[in-house]
């Protein structure tokens, strides 16, 4: 009996070893698993602090398919460095139509809206905002000398508040393509707005080049979209071809313009891809999306906190793109050199 009692205490001892075990182990599972709830809420908490709601002012200097394929892009790029438009992005959006007062007040508007950063797509837009605020993020898009706009006080350190991306074409090889393709071509006209600083500049460099290479260059500055088709009757008379730099005022017209040109089948080697699009015959360009994409981009750094734009230097391209109006090149009877196509985007052949 005293034996069966001693082994009965040893199996009471035993379970009671078992359950402190099982009791043990509970407690351990359960403070593993506020482990790993607390680790899961300090990510929540990480991940809401980068994605705090965030407000982007866009001001557009007019419509026209170049531009508002930045302003795709712009949006493209911002989704990329993680903001969203609905989600954990408000875009405040103008459009002032060519219109200098009214980018004035566009810009003042975004600006007392408390937008975190600004995006100024063309080069009047990017002043407007500038001559408001010296303090609020400025990124340019589409804007080809920020140093002489004085928007920066230099390409590799811009100094204050504005940064962004410049949009300046590789005009000698356009020239060297137009000299591919036109080979008889002795006189160019540069068809650009008088009311354009960004234009003005364009032309004085184009004039170089073109001059170097031999052609004659005759100037034909409008003040207006009204002067325009007038003007292109003129110069399609006098010259052999149309350049046309980065112009907004000319891309806004550019129907108008190749109707024009037309008549007199005048071939027309434009700066951007998009005016090629529209009846240009070709150009070596850059491509508007793309550019829209990294101007997005640079927004979203400075948004996180990545970048400052005092110190972060204008994004410049180092080359373009080849793109050929096929349907154009038919209707003036240009041909195209098989070598030039193969590298080429077409536009047309639909």
């Amino acid at each position: 009996m005293q034996f069966f009692f001693m082994k009965r205490g040893v199996e009471r001892m035993k379970n009671k070893s078992l359950i402190f075990s099982y009791f043990l182990l509970f407690g351990f599972l359960v403070s593993m698993y506020g482990y790993g709830m607390g680790v899961k809420q300090t990510k929540a908490s990480s991940s809401e602090q980068t994605t705090t709601h965030k407000t982007v002012g866009i001001l557009q200097y007019v419509s026209h398919p170049a531009l508002d394929t930045i302003k795709e892009g712009v949006i493209e790029g911002l989704k990329k460095g993680g903001y969203t438009e609905g989600d954990n992005l408000t875009i405040r959006f103008q459009n002032g139509q060519t219109d200098q007062s009214k980018l004035a007040t566009m810009s003042e508007q975004l600006v007392n809206n408390k937008a975190d950063v600004l995006v100024g797509i063309a080069t009047p837009a990017a002043q407007a905002l500038a001559n408001t605020t010296s303090t609020i993020p400025i990124v340019l898009g589409a804007v080809t000398d920020p140093v002489s706009a004085k928007l920066v006080a230099s390409l590799k350190e811009p100094g204050g508040n504005i940064t962004g991306v410049s949009d300046k074409a590789p005009i000698n090889a356009q020239f060297e393509l137009a000299q591919t393709l036109l080979p008889k071509a002795k006189t160019v006209g540069i068809l650009y707005s008088s009311a354009e600083d960004n234009s003005k500049y364009q032309v004085e460099e184009a004039t170089k080049i073109a001059e170097a290479l031999g052609y004659t260059v005759k100037k034909y500055a409008v003040p207006s979209t009204n002067e325009i088709s007038q003007t292109v009757q003129v110069m399609s008379e006098a010259v052999d071809f149309i350049y046309v730099p980065l112009d907004n005022t000319i891309a806004n017209a550019m129907a108008s313009v190749v109707a024009q040109a037309n008549k007199t089948k005048t071939p027309i080697i434009p700066s951007v891809d998009t005016m090629v699009e529209q009846g240009g015959l070709a150009t070596v360009g850059i491509n508007q999306k793309e550019l829209g994409i990294k101007t997005g981009e640079m927004v979203a750094a400075i948004l996180n906190g990545k970048s400052n734009p005092a110190t972060t230097p204008v994004y410049t391209f180092s080359s373009g793109d080849i793109i050929v109006n096929t349907k154009q090149a038919e209707l003036l009877g240009i041909n195209i050199p098989d070598d030039i196509l193969e590298k080429a985007t077409i536009e047309g052949d639909e």
